[in-house]
């Protein structure tokens, strides 16, 4: 996260109180649960969610302040995706993430299956003492977006005849929609007017497309450091991603690995250089780059000031993560 600690560096001393309170909010009364918990906020992460809140309190309030109830969101929004993150890692089998043990590989499967309902439970609890009801219908339908997500990844696994819109709508709801719902919701905490209030989400709502999507590149080109997981695991668990879905209109032999589930002990690595040997992964360059551009847009000129040119900054960060 390097390259974005400078284009952040107007909410740094908001971002370091978010990582401490974090840990306060998740103090479980059972030790394992916290412990649990406490392994996920200790081991860092992008925050980019929360970030991205905070930028929008402050391109919507009249003197940029950040009021409390903009902070409760972007710690809410955080927990919500750790969440997210636990259970991802039980449904694919991931052995790390962000460089140290997943939960279930530290404690076990069932303790990383409760952390995870747990941490949905306390962000749906601090949710309800926002006293927004606009907000709480905003954010809470997040989390059905999540489990929808899931099922349709899993109902899907290694389905070649999966479609670019398909794979979209579900980026959506298992990456776009925490993004969307947390701008808009720091615009309604504003009191802003309903068009900006769905500019902000349309903004989060391609960033978060195009965060995806870069993703599922960099898990065919990236190193582990970048991703925070092992490089290939979508490949592995017959996820189905862009540079993918764009890769198999060119090539049969990709079929072939795909429908034997790529179970030989090289179909991985020969996955990868049949994908990075068609035009699939930049295909899905420039369906990212289309979504940035949608999401810058979206900010249009009604918004001005620093926080304004870190939310465009932010879009390119997120391309900019290929270099």
């Amino acid at each position: 996260m390097n390259k974005s600690l400078s284009i952040l560096s107007s909410i740094t001393n908001d971002l370091n109180m978010l990582n401490t309170n974090l840990k306060k909010m998740v103090g479980a009364k059972h030790p394992i649960l916290y412990a649990a918990a406490e392994h996920l906020f200790s081991a860092g992460g992008k925050r980019i969610r929360p970030a991205i809140v905070l930028l929008v309190a402050q391109a919507t309030t009249s003197n940029h302040n950040i009021l409390p109830e903009h902070r409760r969101l972007a710690e809410i929004t955080e927990i919500i995706h750790t969440a997210s993150l636990v259970h991802d890692d039980v449904i694919d089998e991931c052995q790390t993430r962000r460089g140290i043990e997943t939960v279930h590989n530290t404690f076990s499967t069932k303790v990383a299956v409760l952390a995870g309902d747990f941490l949905f439970a306390q962000s749906s609890w601090y949710l309800a003492n926002l006293n927004n009801l606009e907000v709480v219908k905003t954010i809470s339908k997040v989390i059905t977006d999540f489990a929808e997500g899931e099922v349709r990844q899993g109902l899907t696994n290694f389905d070649s005849s999966i479609s670019i819109d398909d794979y979209i709508e579900k980026s959506f709801y298992k990456t776009a929609s925490l993004i969307a719902a947390s701008c808009k919701g720091a615009a309604m905490i504003s009191n802003t007017n309903k068009n900006i209030q769905n500019d902000f989400y349309l903004y989060g709502k391609h960033l978060g497309l195009a965060f995806q999507i870069i993703d599922d590149v960099l898990d065919i080109i990236g190193s582990h450091k970048s991703l925070g997981k092992p490089a290939g695991s979508d490949l592995k668990n017959g996820n189905l991603t862009a540079p993918l879905i764009f890769a198999l209109e060119e090539s049969s032999k990709l079929h072939n690995l795909l429908n034997r589930e790529f179970q030989n002990k090289d179909d991985i690595n020969k996955a990868i250089k049949i994908i990075k040997s068609t035009k699939g992964i930049q295909k899905a360059k420039d369906l990212a780059q289309e979504h940035i551009q949608a999401s810058i847009k979206a900010l249009g000129n009604i918004y001005h000031g620093e926080a304004n040119n870190t939310l465009q900054l932010i879009s390119h960060y997120v391309i900019n993560r290929l270099n």
